[in-house]
């Protein structure tokens, strides 16, 4: 066989591991557990809530958020919840008014309690997001909390969403329950970057591999967290994590580390409602943690671009140069190996109601990303490291390995 038909049948044998082999990434079967009642809960019966709803204390770390909170937060508010829960904002050095807003928001819509704490800059060795989380979940230990909800202030939960985790949590003995909010799609290249976004996330992070009992992979969504305040203070977070930039899956990580249950599933009541309606909102979104992920090592990074482009970009490129080149061994071998990564990608489309006619368009999403993941490197080397909101961490730590 020529060279180019090689790398077809290498390109199609990597997808028909993908397929079969890793986790099942590629479906979004993976949903908010029921409520059930294992032999720790013995007084639960399946189905049914807990009969003691704990003390819950709502955290969102906020940075210059305004443009959002008058959409997010009124949606943590009207939380409906039969315990006691309370929300802390903390408002990391904003400059666009943040605490201010969220202040009269809580006085204009009412509902649970809010409280504004302001922590200051970070100190040497943390990054912004975690500096303001150790805040927030400070207060609530003081205040003697028993779960946390780790929330970004970016996301709108439907008003039976804290409810329902808590009692997943709680029937079904969890330490950490994480939802992937669904992004919001509304521009033309949200719809092309966002549900690849998911899809590549969960590739990386196979979602049955995450909540297995015993399970190695770990990883949550930062966006919505559920944690047990006892779990947080036996791995010793947010201290133990305190430079990761990807802080969900080192938060995931800790948690496991000590003895902890996880659980990563796809969200269908909690929304992102920050826009990204241009390339570069994309762009910066990705780029400003790819190298990080990759514990900005020159050789995984090497390592990745070669992978992207054997396993996204060989399919169409060989299915072509088999046609054009009467290679029939490169067209059939590249032709399915597209057709295989084409169909793994519709269970995310239907996910996010978008057209199915979008899956054949994923080897050019992947060059994307391809080329993202490589401008984070060079924005790394040149002394930017993972910028966001005005503060820039030059060499932070990546997320654990699994």
């Amino acid at each position: 066989m020529s060279a180019v038909a090689w790398i077809a049948v290498g390109s199609l044998a990597a997808w028909g591991w993908l397929l079969l082999g890793q986790g099942f990434f590629w479906r979004t079967d993976q949903r908010l557990p029921r409520r059930e009642a294992p032999d720790q809960w013995p007084d639960v019966a399946v189905g049914e809530a807990p009969d003691h709803w704990p003390d819950v204390a709502v955290v969102v770390p906020a940075r210059d958020e305004a443009e959002v909170l008058p959409v997010s937060l009124p949606s943590l508010l009207a939380q409906v919840y039969p315990g006691r829960a309370e929300i802390v904002l903390v408002d990391d050095g904003s400059t666009d008014g943040t605490g201010e807003l969220a202040r009269s928001l809580s006085e204009r819509h009412g509902g649970l309690p809010l409280r504004v704490v302001s922590p200051g800059e970070p100190e040497p060795g943390w990054t912004g997001k975690l500096w303001a989380l150790r805040h927030g979940i400070a207060s609530a230990r003081a205040d003697g909390s028993e779960y946390l909800l780790l929330t970004d202030a970016d996301i709108a939960h439907e008003p039976d969403s804290l409810r329902e985790l808590v009692a997943a949590a709680r029937t079904n003995g969890l330490d950490l329950v994480s939802q992937m909010a669904r992004l919001r799609v509304a521009s033309g290249w949200e719809r092309l970057i966002v549900p690849a976004f998911v899809y590549f996330f969960s590739q990386l992070y196979p979602f049955r591999w995450v909540n297995r009992t015993g399970a190695r992979t770990a990883a949550a969504a930062g966006g919505c967290v559920l944690l047990r305040a006892e779990a947080a203070e036996r791995a010793g977070v947010p201290e133990s994590i305190r430079q990761a930039v990807i802080d969900d899956v080192s938060l995931a990580r800790a948690v496991q580390r000590t003895g902890g249950r996880i659980w990563l599933g796809l969200a269908d009541r909690v929304d992102s409602v920050r826009p990204y309606p241009r390339l570069a909102n994309l762009w910066r979104m990705v780029s400003r943690s790819a190298y990080a992920q990759l514990l900005h090592s020159p050789l995984l990074l090497t390592g990745t671009v070669v992978g992207l482009a054997l396993v996204y970009l060989a399919p169409p490129v060989t299915l072509c140069a088999g046609v054009w080149g009467h290679d029939a061994a490169a067209g059939w071998a590249g032709g399915l190996a597209w057709a295989v990564m084409t169909g793994t990608y519709l269970p995310m489309l239907r996910y996010y109601r978008q057209p199915l006619l979008l899956a054949p368009l994923l080897p050019f999403t992947a060059l994307l990303y391809l080329l993202m993941t490589v401008d984070s490197a060079v924005q790394h080397y040149r002394g930017r490291g993972a910028a966001w909101k005005g503060r820039t961490y030059a060499r932070p730590e990546a997320a654990p390995d699994r």
